[in-house]
C-alpha cells in the first residue's frame, strides 16, 4: 500500500478538489455580478463521510452561454453538486449576486483550503518522522 493512497490523504485530497471546484463557482459569481438576470451558484457542501474517491474523475470544462460571461464549470450537475444559491437579494439588474457575501465565501473557502493542505502537510511529516526520515 502506498502511503499517499492512505484514506487520509484521499479524504484530504478530494476536500482540496471540492475547494478549488467551489472558488471556480464564487469567482464566476463575482465576475458576473453586474450580469443582468444571472444567479449565483454554490457547491453542496463537502461531507467526509461521503468519501470515497467519487470525486477523483472530477473535471471543470469551461464553456459561455454568452460573450459577455465567464464561465468555469461545464454543468450544473458536476461532480460536487453545484445548486443554484438562495438569493434573498435581487439587485436593480435582476441580479442575484451580492458582492459582500461572495467575498466572504471566498475567503471562508480560501481558509479552509490553507487548514486542509497544512492538514496534508502535517500529516506527510508525521509519517516521515515514523519512518526516521527527517525532512
Amino acid at each position: 500500500m502506498a502511503f499517499l493512497n492512505m484514506p487520509v490523504f484521499s479524504a484530504l485530497t478530494d476536500k482540496m478538489r471540492w475547494h478549488q471546484t467551489r472558488q471556480g463557482l464564487l469567482a464566476e459569481n463575482v465576475a458576473n455580478a453586474e450580469t443582468p438576470g444571472y444567479r449565483g451558484r454554490d457547491l453542496a457542501q463537502y461531507d467526509f463521510a461521503d468519501s470515497n474517491n467519487a470525486f477523483s474523475a472530477a473535471s471543470v470544462t469551461t464553456t459561455a452561454t454568452q460573450p459577455n460571461h465567464f464561465s468555469v464549470s461545464g454543468s450544473a450537475n458536476s461532480a460536487f453538486g453545484a445548486q443554484r444559491m438562495a438569493n434573498f437579494e435581487i439587485t436593480p439588474e435582476g441580479n442575484g449576486v451580492t458582492l459582500e457575501d461572495e467575498m466572504m465565501k471566498v475567503t471562508t473557502n480560501m481558509m479552509d483550503y490553507q487548514a486542509a493542505t497544512g492538514l496534508y502537510t502535517k500529516s506527510i511529516k508525521i509519517l516521515k518522522t515514523a519512518l526516521g526520515r527527517q525532512a
